[in-house]
């Protein structure tokens, strides 16, 4: 059985001058939309996966600070707002897996396919179909519903789904 992620359609990555702002990141909102569409038709379930730091994370190390716990940049954007029968899982780092429920919430429900869409394409995509595939989950990527900061990084991360983890993308 399919569930549709999203992963980290929040105002911090999609909102002009944000602290993470993609620049592309409305031109895959419309193909995202479908496939939300499609899972509702399909009843198959919709899993948002969103970043949810603490003030002090680490990661900001890295990244400029972005989607604190509870701030509107860390809520999905509007066009995307999940339903109340869609499921919701915070995260801290680039796997939608890591240190969450989101395994076994998906073995409970059966699924054993995997429609992943969002952001970024090189990173929190990346590294959550890399877990998904190393526990056993078929993937699938449609490319019109992933972006990347840049075209490089986004065809760089497209590039690994398809060669190292075999993931579907179409």
């Amino acid at each position: 059985m399919n569930a549709l992620l999203v992963i980290d359609m929040l105002n911090d990555f999609v909102m002009e001058n944000a602290p993470l702002y993609v620049k592309d990141a409305r031109r895959i909102i419309p193909c995202i939309v479908e496939e939300v569409k499609k899972a509702e038709e399909n009843h198959y379930p919709v899993v948002y996966i969103c970043d949810a730091h603490l003030k002090d994370d680490e990661e900001f190390n890295i990244w400029p600070s972005h989607c604190i716990g509870g701030s509107f940049g860390a809520e999905v954007i509007k066009e995307l707002k999940p339903s109340q029968r869609d499921i919701v899982i915070k995260k801290t780092r680039y796997s939608g897996f890591f240190k969450t429920d989101l395994d076994k919430i998906l073995k409970k429900l059966g699924i054993d396919r995997l429609v992943v869409t969002g952001l970024m394409t090189n990173v929190c995509i990346l590294y959550t179909v890399a877990d998904a595939v190393s526990l056993g989950y078929k993937v699938v990527v449609p490319e019109k519903c992933v972006i990347s900061l840049d075209k490089n990084s986004h065809k760089f991360g497209l590039e690994q789904l398809k060669t190292v983890h075999h993931a579907e993308v179409r």
